[in-house]
């Protein structure tokens, strides 16, 4: 099986929503079923179904989680030198077009959030600036066209 890559404090979001559904969604869940079958007919018991479609969800939540937690690897950021665009390093790139500025941090697929401007290894700007340096010009493929992004800064988050 894969590894798959984290920082630190992603991981932990994954264990603390992980840790939430085994002790608070789960046995919630379990109670609103319990309490639905006590209005009856289930066939037409709209709670029932409701809380059902729920557990199903939360049960399938659970086992992703528990999968993503073994196989997780935390890369340690405090060993990155912050030369070149790794994983973990935070970058400032300016749009070549506009002159645009945007910060990044390129971290795992599970932690990804661009509203805080987490990017997933994955994802394409991200696959573009691996291994460049500061200074570097980088073309990205998107699916509107390709991109030309200049490299800022790059810096590493010390833990």
């Amino acid at each position: 099986m894969d590894k798959i890559p984290f920082t630190l404090p992603g991981l932990e979001n994954i264990k603390s929503e992980l840790n939430n559904l085994k002790k608070e969604e789960r046995p919630a869940v379990i109670k609103a079923i319990s309490t639905a079958r006590e209005h009856g007919d289930l066939k037409e018991n709209a709670e029932y179904h409701a809380a059902k479609e729920k557990q199903s969800f939360i049960e399938g939540r659970i086992t992703e989680l528990e999968d993503v937690v073994s196989r997780a690897e935390v890369i340690d950021l405090n060993k990155l030198s912050g030369k070149t665009i790794t994983f973990g390093t935070k970058v400032k790139i300016v749009d070549e077009e506009t002159d645009q500025e945007t910060d990044y941090q390129i971290v795992g697929p599970y932690e990804a959030n661009l509203e805080l401007g987490l990017i997933s290894i994955a994802s394409p700007i991200a696959k573009a600036l691996i291994g460049k340096e500061k200074g570097s010009s980088v073309e990205v493929k998107t699916p509107s066209g390709s991109k030309n992004y200049e490299i800022i800064s790059i810096e590493v988050i010390k833990l």
